[in-house]
Order: structure tokens, then sequence, then C-alpha cells
């Protein structure tokens, strides 16, 4: 399972936006990271979008999480930034041109390895990333 490095960047977005004692920045979050100020617009475009995160603009504004981190289930916001999770060709029916997939069992063991997947971050939230606060303070803030 790959997630899409937009899903990735996302991720490390919120952490840093959940561990920042200040509203953040978009320039804040592209420095931390080494990630283009273009690339981090977009997600958090989208994530202001999905209503993730909330944003200010202005001298005084900013960005910061629309909900507690312990309401941000890793599961939900994969599932609602990838754009789909077709691990392989044939779990997407429209453009699957297998020849065995009437007859193949790879689809269910990787669909079975998918569903574990999701249901292990179906148990975490954006506030179990975040446990050692202190740390990632330390290492994203210097």
């Amino acid at each position: 399972m790959q997630l899409t490095q937009f899903t990735d960047y996302a991720l490390r977005a919120l952490i840093y936006i959940a561990i920042k004692d200040d509203v953040s920045t978009i320039s804040g979050i592209s420095a931390a990271y080494s990630i283009s100020r273009n690339h981090v617009v977009k997600i958090i475009h989208r994530l202001a979008k999905e209503g993730v995160v909330k944003t200010t603009r202005g001298k005084n504004g900013g960005i910061c999480l629309a909900m507690p981190a312990a309401e941000i289930n890793l599961m939900e916001l994969v599932c609602l930034l990838e754009p789909h999770l077709n691990i392989v060709e044939c779990f997407n029916t429209e453009k699957a041109n297998c020849r065995i997939i009437p007859v193949c069992k790879l689809k269910l063991v990787l669909n079975e390895a998918k569903q574990q997947f999701l249901n292990v971050l179906q148990g975490y939230t954006l506030a179990d990333l975040i446990q050692n606060k202190e740390e990632l303070k330390a290492t994203l803030f210097d």
C-alpha cells in the first residue's frame, strides 16, 4: 500500500499545525519540511475545504485545526484525501485488462491487506501522532 505524496504531505502538515503553539503558516510548513510552497497551498486549501483546518487571511491570520486532534481519525483522513485505494490495476474495473481476473485469488488477498491497512489506521487519530509533542517541536522549530 502506498499513499500519494499529497496525503503524506497533508499528514505532515497536520502534525505541524497540531503541535504549533500559535497559528501556523504556509511558509512555516513549507520551510519545516522543505516542501514546495505551491504544494502546501494546495494541501491546506483541500484540508480547509474538507473542514479539517480553518484558515484566516490577513496580518494576524494563519492555519489551525478545525477540531481537536483526537477527533481527526487517520483512516477517515486517508480515505478523504486519496483519490482511490486501488493497489493494483484490477481494483479499477474500468481500467483492468488482466486476463486472469475472473479466476485470480491475488485480488482477494490484496483487498484483505488493504482492509487491514485501513483497520489499523482506524484505530489512530492525529492526537496519537503528536504524543511526543516536545520532541517534534524540537525537531521542527529549531
